[in-house]
């Protein structure tokens, strides 16, 4: 039993290291959590069952009632009882959850945000392969099949990623499988009992002998090409050496545009491209645009203190209905719909596709593209854009600046503003912030006020190479020196806007260039390019290109963000476009700063928009379970208590003796004598001795059940107690009284015999150490036998009697039955 708990404990330990390739789809760790507490119930349950000898059917029921409690507790519907039990509402819970994971899985890229129905579907599913690895390995003593269903967990990332799962996960799991056949081999070869050689040598079950040492070396050679191979072979190696050369490759630079939308190092390829010396064509768009703005692939809009990064999309097929922002109509808002085709060189490997903001349709895509409505930006976790070409009609914005000034601040509650306003304590750059938008009244003006900071009159200069600081902090290192290219200055605008309280982030995509022919541009990696978006309320995101546009080629400005370095009779005039007119009335719509048409919150989709917080019920959980644990392990120690209390009280009995005795007159008085019943001695020796018994077997004392009374006190008197004298003699006095209860005609009477057991129990737990003490406390293992014999007997007598229905229904025929009725 003991094996079969041990190979048990390895099946599920292999089973979580098999589910480690998982770590690569995941943005978090949470599913791991979760798939232990799952993984666990699944193991405890199939010990418990093992411990009634049942049979495999019985462990399978265990094991997958465990798996249910673990799912009801980590994926509660509200409905459940006690907080663990599964009501019907509980099981709608979770094919709801399995729904939701279909739509999860279509609409999320890797690496794919905690959500309910994934975390559900991923801990279900490592659950499952825990009850068949368990079934496999302990029910069915066939480790070897186990690898089958540890190979399916491998094979979900392997499906979602194009290029190759990283080595480091598939080492993991594979060096559980071998932990698990090795276990297995060694508990096989313990059966057959102790090994020895010819010259009369034992040898330890965990030496090798040369064939099992060859064994382990064919192992741990076929891992080690299992893992080496997929670099050398060609066409095996996309995602793998990239992975481990970054720079390498023909994408965007090491670590960028080649692997998934959730991971992508933006920043590290741009600046690895616009400082190539070679000149690569790596996109050609048509447009019946006269004068488009910027063709973009990517945003960044995570803000920490390193910096932006870039967080995986998650959106809708782009073969579906998409957004049409034309047919909202706002004042000062133009909007003019246009078609566009794009060609992609073999140069450009990414998951991510170029297009032009807001698109409201696409040709030539199939259901493995998705598009983002809330970044604007389409993305696959199967395909690439190497050498694809594709059209689509998109829906261009412009805007004047009175409408932009019109656009009222947005609700500190609002989901949108809380996430995209977030920036890292740096002071020194929150009172530059401060100090630039003082007096400005409308966001339009605070937003203009940050971006006019970055001119060639304050300083600023565009250059590839930047110097290195001494703050210690990159934005305050560039507001110093005043250098840098596109991204250091669309990441400064970005921080500086979000510190004055406006949504911004970085978005990422092509300048026009000077390479056009007719209606066709030529995009190369010089036009590679990053700017700043800003959130206005009703209107959407708005680019601002700080960079100054001598340094871009192909630059573009525009009416609501000027080139602040250009003479001043070159900026667009648009009237008072610099200037705000206090006098004049709102332009916007009529309603209050708190009213929001739907939709104006692109994060806030799917919730009801309320900002009340709720009082979180996993505390008072917790504190419940915390609370049924101490009762579940005080249990057992309750039990032994009342035992030791039961056996404890002999009490004398009264008895009336017709004896007789003459009194002064001569007559003949019943006589009233105290004495102890012989029937009550005996079970009050009896008692005694099995709580010295119980006794032994929660100090670990040996109890070898065929040795007389007699000879275990005297071995005890000998042995465990030789330094106490008291002890051994209160030993023998019970060994006494239990051998006269059991062979002689009067049992002993009149001894102490609650005291002799105190006094043997006080011996044996001053020379037990401190471990054997609180066991035989918490949980004495005599209870637990006495449970587990309990348990086994009963699941004997259950098979036993299974047996004979089975027997009888066997036998039983409706034929011999009318025969019989027809013979009388």
């Amino acid at each position: 039993m003991i094996a079969h708990r041990n190979l048990g404990l390895v099946a599920a330990a292999a089973t979580l290291l098999a589910a480690a390739p998982l770590s690569a789809i995941f943005e978090r760790w949470t599913w791991l959590v979760q798939a232990v507490i799952a993984v666990a119930a699944v193991a405890a349950a199939a010990a418990l069952a093992r411990l009634g000898r049942t049979p495999v059917w019985v462990q399978v029921l265990a094991m997958l009632g465990g798996l249910t409690l673990a799912l009801t507790w980590l994926f509660p519907s509200g409905e459940e009882l006690l907080a663990v039990l599964p009501t019907p509402a509980t099981f709608g819970h979770f094919a709801e959850l399995v729904a939701g994971s279909g739509e999860d899985m279509r609409t999320h890229s890797v690496q794919v945000p905690d959500t309910d129905p994934l975390l559900f579907v991923t801990v279900l599913g490592v659950g499952a392969v825990a009850v068949l690895v368990d079934v496999l390995c302990v029910g069915l003593r066939r480790p070897a099949l186990a690898g089958l269903p540890m190979l399916a967990i491998y094979s979900v990332p392997v499906a979602v990623y194009v290029d190759s799962v990283p080595p480091l996960p598939f080492a993991i799991g594979a060096a559980g499988f071998l932990w698990l056949l090795v276990t297995d081999n060694v508990d096989r070869v313990r059966r057959f009992g102790r090994r020895f050689t010819g010259d009369g040598r034992d040898v330890d079950v965990w030496e090798a002998s040369p064939l099992a040492a060859a064994g382990r070396r064919l192992a741990v050679v076929g891992l080690a090409l299992a893992v080496l191979v997929p670099l050398a072979v060609p066409g095996m190696t996309a995602g793998l050496m990239s992975n481990l050369n970054p720079g390498a490759g023909s994408g965007l630079g090491g670590g960028g545009l080649g692997g998934s939308p959730g991971r992508v190092d933006l920043f590290a390829a741009l600046s690895g491209r616009l400082n190539q010396s070679q000149v690569t064509d790596l996109v050609k768009v048509t447009t019946t645009e006269e004068e488009p703005f910027y063709l973009r692939f990517g945003v960044a809009d995570d803000l920490q203190a390193d910096g932006f990064r870039v967080r995986g999309p998650n959106g809708q097929r782009v073969t579906g209905d998409l957004p049409d922002p034309a047919r909202r109509t706002l004042p000062g808002v133009e909007r003019t719909r246009h078609q566009a085709t794009v060609e992609v060189s073999r140069d450009l490997d990414m998951r991510l596709l170029p297009v032009y903001a807001e698109p409201v349709r696409f040709a030539d895509l199939g259901n493995s593209w998705f598009y983002d409505p809330n970044l604007q930006i389409v993305f696959s976790n199967r395909e690439n854009s190497r050498g694809r070409t594709y059209s689509f009609d998109y829906v261009r914005s412009t805007y004047s600046p009175q409408a932009l000034r019109s656009a009222r601040p947005l609700p500190a509650d609002l989901p949108l503003r809380r996430e995209q306003t977030r920036t890292p304590e740096v002071g020194e750059v929150r009172e530059l912030v401060a100090e630039l938008v003082r007096g400005k009244r409308t966001e339009y003006d605070k937003v203009r006020a940050i971006y006019n900071y970055f001119s060639e009159d304050n300083g600023f200069t565009y250059q590839l190479t930047t110097e290195e600081g001494t703050s210690g902090e990159q934005i305050l290192d560039f507001l110093e020196n005043k250098a840098g290219f596109c991204q250091q200055y669309a990441a400064a605008m970005a921080w500086m806007v979000r510190d004055a309280g406006i949504p911004a982030r970085v978005a990422f995509g092509f300048t026009n260039g000077n390479r056009r022919s007719g209606d066709t541009f030529t995009l190369t990696n010089r036009n590679l390019h990053a700017w700043t978006e800003v959130y206005f309320d009703q209107v959407g995101w708005v680019p601002f290109d700080a960079t100054p546009s001598y340094g871009v080629p192909g630059s573009t400005r525009s009416a609501w963000a000027p080139d602040v370095d250009a003479p001043e009779d070159s900026t667009p005039q648009t009237g008072t476009a610099d200037t705000p007119d206090e006098s004049e009335p709102s332009a916007g719509p009529d309603r209050a700063p708190d009213q929001f048409e739907e939709g104006d919150d692109p994060t806030a989709a799917g919730s009801d928009g309320t900002s009340a917080q709720s009082t979180p019920v996993w505390p008072w959980l917790a504190v419940v379970g915390v609370l049924a644990l101490f009762v579940l392990l005080a249990v057992p120690a309750l039990r032994r208590l009342a035992l030791r209390r039961r056996r404890g009280r002999p009490a004398p009995v009264l008895r009336t003796v017709d004896a007789p005795d003459a009194d002064a007159t001569g007559a003949d008085q019943p006589v009233m004598v105290v004495g102890t019943d012989p029937d009550r001695a005996r079970a009050d020796a009896h008692a005694a001795w099995e709580e010295l018994i119980d006794t032994l077997v929660d100090y670990r004392v040996r109890v070898d059940r065929a040795e007389t009374p007699r000879a275990t006190a005297e071995r005890l008197a000998g042995e465990p107690l030789r330094a106490d004298a008291a002890a051994g003699t209160a030993a023998r006095l019970l060994g006494r009284a239990e051998e006269r209860a059991r062979y002689a005609r009067d049992p002993l009477t009149g001894e102490p015999l609650p005291a002799a057991l105190r006094t043997v129990r006080e011996a044996l737990a001053g020379q037990a150490d401190r471990r054997t003490r609180l066991m035989a406390t918490v949980l004495p293992p005599s209870v637990l036998h006495r449970w587990r014999t309990a348990v086994a007997d009963t699941s004997a007598q259950l098979v036993a009697s299974g047996e004979r229905l089975r027997y009888r229904l066997l036998r039983f025929s409706p034929r011999r039955l009318i025969a019989s009725r027809t013979g009388r």
